[in-house]
């Protein structure tokens, strides 16, 4: 049986007409970024980048080592290539512009360089989530307003997940594929075409610490699943969580359910947990692609306009059954 590569793949995109030249080299320049923090992550302990980095990022979180390497891997990877006209990084306050003795090209990326990265110390599931949209015509340098565009205008999204494999799931907008690294090639190879997120499920994904906390809606939901059998909903449900949303989604994709970081009392000043352009906005543009929903609990993720390039929205996503239950008790308080 032939093996496809990423590469292959991406060209027989461009010759669809589904991806330009230019989109095609960015996402293989972040697959070999993605390649580079993988091999990090794996080293661990023997390359000495465990532990806290000693500084902490725009939102005021402490940083581990991994997440300023990561970091510094994605920016160094896309300054030089000519296929982007600016990027903006979770870690990062501002929008971080292109060298001006590099190219420039039309895109914009956003990224989330190492999704999960609490659970680096314990040798678990992390990430990196990224995100691809056009520099609106006629600008100059881009501003952060140049961002401010919502979800829906998303051109590419995906994310990395490095755990016993080292996989990348994307979508250019015709379904989610996803590739898996094989080390001793270098490369990524086509493994799973259009990955579809299955219509019936029982199991949900939640940090349950934050229970006292939820809205009467989410309480409601969570409580009939729990009450599993003798509950209105007449089959047992498992609760998983890992705490790395690339994790809880890449299962989800896998095998159905539903991931929530709803609002609650906790972050209802921030407007929620999740940052909208590095995590809500990518994975709800998977999500859909491969025929789940994702909401806020009150609106769909991808038609949301940020206001800020580090905003915050709850995130409700996987199948789409489940999704609309949800959003539907929050629609009838």
């Amino acid at each position: 049986m032939r093996r496809v590569t990423l590469t292959q793949f991406l060209i027989e995109q461009q010759r669809a007409g589904r991806v330009s030249a230019d989109l095609r080299l960015l996402l293989e320049v972040v697959a070999r970024a993605c390649k580079a923090i993988g091999v990090n992550v794996s080293k661990g302990a023997l390359a000495g980048v465990l532990g806290e980095a000693g500084t902490d990022n725009v939102q005021g979180e402490a940083q581990k080592k991994l997440d300023v390497i990561a970091n510094e891997i994605l920016l160094q990877a896309n300054e030089w290539g000519g296929h982007l006209a600016a990027m903006a990084s979770e870690e990062v306050e501002t929008v971080h512009q292109i060298p001006f003795d590099f190219p420039k090209g039309g895109y914009l990326l956003m990224f989330d360089p190492l999704d999960g990265s609490s659970n680096i110390d314990i040798n678990v599931t992390v990430g990196t989530i990224f995100s691809v949209l056009r520099n609106p015509e006629g600008e100059g340098d881009p501003t952060e307003e140049s961002f401010m565009q919502p979800g829906s205008e998303q051109v590419a999204a995906g994310y990395a997940i490095y755990g016993p494999s080292t996989q990348l799931v994307l979508t250019v907008g015709k379904g989610v594929h996803a590739f898996t690294l094989d080390r001793e090639m270098g490369s990524f190879v086509y493994t799973t075409p259009y990955m579809t997120v299955p219509e019936e499920t029982r199991e949900y994904a939640i940090n349950a610490s934050n229970a006292r906390h939820w809205e009467a809606p989410v309480q409601r939901y969570i409580a009939e699943l729990q009450e599993g059998k003798a509950g209105p909903r007449g089959v047992d449900f498992n609760m998983r969580w890992v705490a790395s949303m690339v994790a809880d989604v890449h299962r989800v994709l896998t095998r159905g359910g539903i991931f929530m970081y709803p609002l609650d009392e906790k972050c209802r000043a921030q407007g929620g947990k999740l940052r909208l352009m590095y995590e809500a906005n990518p994975m709800a543009m998977l999500i859909e692609q491969a025929g789940g929903a994702a909401t806020t609990g009150r609106e769909r993720i991808l038609d949301i306009k940020p206001s800020k390039l580090h905003q915050r929205v709850p995130v409700v996503l996987g199948s789409k059954s489940e999704v609309e239950r949800v959003t539907a008790y929050h629609l009838e308080a």
